[in-house]
């Protein structure tokens, strides 16, 4: 269930269309996507988020489509469909094969089972693991 409405560029509140010229001017695109368009409800929220994305999906010790398949695994496991389509494409802008989504997602459905496993087992962790 959608919470509120999507605002749209010439409704938003100065704040939120700065941001929203921002993520167009960084992502080379026309128009923001709709989770933009409905944060931009709350413009401060909007801006922290999208300052913390632009530092965390940086250039690092990460390659930007691993970051982005990283991602698109976490949004996969968290049942989020729109963050899952919206991160598939960001995936293979940057260059993520077919064969690598399909990878991933065999990895986020191995995760997904052994810890559905571990957690009904309780074990404890080893100790040479807690190292």
């Amino acid at each position: 269930m959608a919470y509120g409405k999507l605002i749209d560029y010439a409704d938003a509140a100065p704040e939120a269309r700065a941001v929203m010229d921002d993520i167009k001017r960084a992502r080379g695109v026309p128009d923001v996507n709709n989770a933009w368009k409905a944060m931009a409800r709350h413009p401060a929220v909007m801006k922290r988020f999208w300052q913390r994305a632009q530092t965390t999906m940086a250039p690092g010790a990460l390659d930007a489509v691993t970051k982005e398949l990283i991602y698109l695994a976490v949004s996969v496991a968290n049942g989020c469909h729109y963050c899952s389509a919206s991160h598939t494409a960001l995936a293979k802008k940057k260059g993520a094969t077919e064969e690598q989504l399909a990878e991933m997602v065999e990895i986020v459905g191995l995760a997904l089972e052994g810890n559905s496993y571990a957690t009904f087992y309780g074990q404890d962790v080893d100790p040479a693991l807690k190292a």
